[in-house]
């Protein structure tokens, strides 16, 4: 599956972005979706994570929960990032992945859990 990232740029803190991620080239709606972002100088960490069926099963990262959501369209093969309240923190190239898999709470937060990766698309939050 190709997955494709959208919808990054500047924004002052306290601003609101939505990120998209596009997939084509498989059954989108059989596929676990997340996000991953990478700050300049640091690893890639995990960000948010939906399983197939949408909203009952999402994780967050401790610190974007309540400020970020995650959710999916099935009908229009995309998953989406809001992202509320930024904070200059948030600053980072964010990538969404898939999986064939069920998203466990064992394994969500885990890069390797993942087999599927778009190109990032970069939010910058200014203060």
């Amino acid at each position: 599956v190709q997955l494709q990232a959208s919808g990054g740029g500047l924004v002052q803190a306290g601003g609101s972005l939505r990120l998209s991620c596009a997939a084509s080239g498989g059954t989108f709606s059989r596929y676990g979706m997340a996000w991953f972002r990478q700050a300049p100088g640091k690893e890639r960490e995990f960000v948010a994570a939906i399983n197939w069926n949408g909203g009952g099963y999402t994780y967050y990262a401790d610190s974007v929960k309540g400020r970020f959501t995650i959710s999916r369209d099935n009908s229009k093969d995309t998953v989406y990032l809001q992202m509320n309240s930024l904070k200059p923190e948030d600053t980072a190239v964010y990538y969404c992945a898939a999986t064939s898999q069920w998203i466990r709470s064992s394994n969500y937060y885990s890069s390797p859990a993942y087999d599927y990766w778009g190109q990032g698309t970069l939010v910058t939050v200014s203060s």
